[in-house]
């Protein structure tokens, strides 16, 4: 996949192409639908058709090569993210953060990209080329939702060999649709003719009617009959012949045949490939003669000069892997492991894991392993869980590592029974082994995942001797160490700090306790892993206890922690509750000093999800103070099913509910609170259940059923009390303080104590004045405070689409500065992306557009 700008012409080279007129206007006209089909068979010109005429076309131009692999989801969204890597760097950086948009929320999410970066004026043009090769059902659910999109100076171009797998029927009667066919793309006998011409080819009336009798207007076969005739075949009789011969031998008798035995070896090479980059392929080539003698054979293999890179004509490609058997196998593993090592270079991480499987070097593929995050997707995870199942015995003897990813993909995917009898088999093997370095290897890492493994379920098994795993883990630490780097060794965090489900006092006292055991020992052993998880635990606690200066304190001792030791999601977390901590306050000065320390966390290229936390953090801040319109838009989007408590992040919903609550939509709050609960029972963090019994009875108190309101309190109250989680309460503000006036009025039945509904009240009242003060002074603040010429000489670049390198270019600034200036113009207007910086100061009137 790359993208280019159309107003850079072909480069021809040796090849011949005839301009097709009247095919040029049917794309022409086509181009005005969002959604266009060129549907034909092999060899009809599909692809230079398309290519030729957005060459010639004033917009810019997304060309998606889709090959088999694409039908992997995380191969696909990374080819598709370095396709947007080189319109935006930014954008692309938040679509990695994001990751495949799987589910329509995280669709959502995407689609906030191209409503920020899309330039209004510009055309564009996507074309995704082979699409018949696409068989993904969530990879086609992506496509299908994409280019149905409402942009419209967007239009999908689709190029196949048969109907794309999409619902056409509300396009066509909505004339969204456009049709280019196998009878649209056939050579007229006229065009036929004025081809052969081209070539210099002479033919008398009658060879040029069998010529096309023969073709019948087929691109391909009239580009070998010209070929055939060009190299001294008679014309007629040597026409109506070769359209009877199999099209391979046809390609072996006029093209495979004629060139040095060096470039059939060559090409063959090439064709164990789907990358024909031309640093790749000079870096195969070794000799350089090979690389000019390849221009000479014509549309079979042409360059484009934009893209660097070669094209093959998918016939071609075809026949060139039926004679892969003629290399040898070291010649195929050299092949594969420069390609896995261009891929490598190149940020195709997925397609190099697949050649160096293909080359055997297993080694590489668990460097690179430990390059990623601890957490991928489970697509992902099951890929790389495949890849080690199929390795050979010898690659287990070989890397110890291996024993102990294997288990990881199965931790990932949530294979638990599976990953703890993996576990034990292979601690209890190595452990009767003799001690050495390899031994300590495989069993350092076996019991890192066990208590991992521990860390995950003791939600649900109570058992907190997960600590206990950590140290053995360190006890067999290998003594030269390992490598762990970020994002490899930084913590993934769930939807609560306290990974506790029973409301028993001591449970969560006994797992903070067991963190403080578990810490020293991971951070110690993979690169400062968990560093202030410990004191982030104790904050949670004791801000949901109201102990506010020990929930600060250790708050920003783990803070301190997490960034010494690059543990980001910690980091964003302690930030998160020192924000509420300092609304609690009603310390508005406090709060700016965090959101600025939150937003700088984008700058941090190490840090993965940045993007996507990051509109959380800010989201839950503005749904607080009651400044629905600065959420991302997202966040303000229909609920998804049971996220609330996902094993890595589901804080999203809670934002969600925050937002919907805000505008009286109790039914839509309460399905979804219903769902969540039915889904997770008692197995989930305790402060979540206890959230969403509180919502859920100021739900049913707005919709006038008090009974059930009190009852659903009682049963939150039950909950929070052996451990006095007040806060989770008190942060509902005004609605909460409504519910507790009602129950305090005895006109239903209510076995809370009266002292407590009293003192919540009162504390819901005065917390709800403070949010009104911060939302006073944050209010302020949006109606824009006074931007410098520098950062208005930014804004109005960022108004016109133009790039941080562009506006640094014009600005005479350096890249980083231009970033630093547009942190300080979303502070200052309190917008959360481009667009909105865009709209609030057309809003205050700093921007005239």
């Amino acid at each position: 996949m790359r993208f280019f700008h159309s107003n850079v012409p072909i480069v021809p080279g040796n090849q011949t192409y005839l301009e097709r007129p009247h095919l040029n206007t049917l794309l022409e006209k086509a181009l005005q639908s969002p959604v266009v089909m060129v549907v034909a068979g092999a060899g009809y010109g599909k692809t230079y058709s398309v290519y030729s005429f957005l060459h010639a076309y004033n917009t810019i131009t997304a060309w998606i090569q889709l090959s088999e692999r694409d039908n992997l989801v995380f191969r696909f969204w990374e080819n598709f993210v370095q396709a947007v890597a080189s319109i935006s760097e930014e954008s692309a950086e938040k679509l990695r953060s994001s990751g495949f948009p799987e589910t329509k929320r995280q669709f959502d999410r995407y689609m906030t990209v191209p409503y920020m970066d899309v330039i209004q004026d510009a055309r564009y043009v996507f074309v995704y080329d082979d699409f018949h090769l696409l068989h993904n059902e969530k990879v086609l659910s992506f496509l299908r939702q994409s280019i149905t999109a409402p942009f419209r100076n967007i239009t999908s171009i689709l190029i196949s060999r048969n109907e794309p797998d999409i619902n056409t029927m509300p396009l066509l009667s909505k004339g969204l649709l456009a049709k280019i066919t196998e009878n649209d793309l056939r050579f007229s006998q006229k065009e036929m003719t004025d081809y052969f011409q081209m070539l210099d080819l002479h033919l008398s009336q009658e060879a040029l009617n069998a010529v096309y009798r023969d073709t019948e207007g087929w691109a391909f076969a009239i580009h070998l009959t010209g070929l055939s005739l060009k190299n001294g075949a008679a014309n007629t009789d040597y026409a109506r012949s070769s359209m009877k011969i199999n099209i391979f031998n046809l390609i072996t008798h006029e093209v495979f045949g004629v060139i040095s035995k060096n470039l059939q070896r060559y090409l063959i090479k090439l064709s164990l490939i789907e990358h024909w980059n031309l640093e790749l392929l000079a870096e195969l080539a070794l000799d350089p003669a090979l690389m000019e003698e390849i221009k000479r054979i014509g549309s079979f293999v042409h360059f484009d000069l934009y893209l660097n890179e070669y094209r093959l004509h998918p016939l071609f490609l075809q026949y060139l892997g039926s004679k892969q058997n003629m290399l040898s196998p070291g010649e195929k593993k050299e092949v594969y492991s420069r390609a896995a090592d261009w891929c490598l270079r190149h940020n195709f991480k997925m397609d190099a894991v697949s050649y160096y499987e293909k080359a055997g070097d297993y080694a590489s593929i668990i460097t690179l392993v430990y390059t990623m995050a601890q957490v991928i997707p489970n697509d992902m995870a099951q890929f790389f869980l495949e890849i080690f199942q199929r390795a050979p015995e010898e690659v287990y003897e070989k890397n110890p590592e291996s024993h102990v990813l294997r288990v990881r993909f199965l931790l990932i995917q949530g294979r638990f029974e599976e990953t703890i009898e993996n576990l034990k088999a292979t601690i209890s093997r190595f452990e009767a082994l003799e001690n050495s370095p390899f031994t300590r290897r495989v069993l350092f890492g076996s019991y890192i995942h066990l208590g991992f493994y521990y860390l995950i379920r003791c939600i649900e098994t109570q058992d907190y001797t997960f600590y206990q795993q950590f140290a053995l883990a360190h006890r067999y630490y290998p003594e030269k160490g390992l490598a762990f780097q970020t994002p490899a060794n930084s913590m993934c965090i769930g939807s609560y700090i306290c990974r506790v489900g029973c409301p028993e006092k001591g449970h969560m006292e006994r797992f903070i306790q067991a963190m403080d055991l578990a810490v020293p020992h991971a951070a110690a052993t993979l690169n400062g892993c968990m560093s202030g998880y410990e004191d982030l635990a104790r904050a949670e606690i004791a801000y949901f206890q109201e102990e506010m200066e020990r929930a600060e304190a250790f708050g920003f001792s783990a803070l301190h922690k997490a960034r010494e030791n690059k543990q980001f999601e910690i980091e964003t977390r302690a930030l998160f509750y020192l924000l509420r901590i300092n609304i609690a306050y009603g310390k508005a000065s406090a709060v700016d000093h965090i959101l600025k320390q939150i937003t700088a966390q984008l700058s941090i290229t190490e840090y993965i999800n940045r993007h996507t936390l990051y509109d959380i953090s800010i989201g839950w801040f503005y749904a607080q103070i009651e400044q629905t319109r600065q959420l991302p838009e997202w966040l303000k989007n229909d609920f998804e099913v049971s996220e609330i408590n996902s094993l890595i992040n589901g804080l999203e919903v809670l934002v969600k509910i925050k937002y919907q609550l805000s505008k009286k939509r109790y039914d839509a709050v309460l399905a979804t609170l219903e769902n969540q609960s039915k889904k997770y029972g008692v197995h989930t963090f305790l402060l979540g259940r206890i959230t969403i019994l509180a919502i859920k009875a100021v739900c049913y108190y707005r919709l006038k059923d008090r009974a059930k309101a009190i009852g659903t309190l009682e049963s939150a109250y039950a909950l929070s009390e052996p451990n006095n989680l007040t806060m989770l309460y008190i942060e509902l503000g005004k609605d909460m303080r409504a519910l507790l006036g009602e129950a305090l009025k005895g006109k239903e039945p209510c076995a809370i104590p009266f002292e407590w509904l009293e003192k919540m009240r009162r504390k819901s009242a005065a917390y709800a004045k403070k949010i009104c003060a911060v939302m006073e002074k944050y209010q302020d603040k949006t109606r824009g405070e006074a931007l410098s010429n520098r950062e208005i000489s930014v804004l109005t670049g960022l108004s016109q689409g133009l790039t941080r390198e562009e506006i640094a270019d014009i600005s005479a600034l350096s890249v980083n500065t231009v970033k630093s200036v547009i942190t300080s113009i979303y502070i200052k207007l309190g917008a959360v992306n481009r667009a909105d910086a865009i709209r609030l100061a057309t809003e205050f009137g700093i921007l005239k557009i």
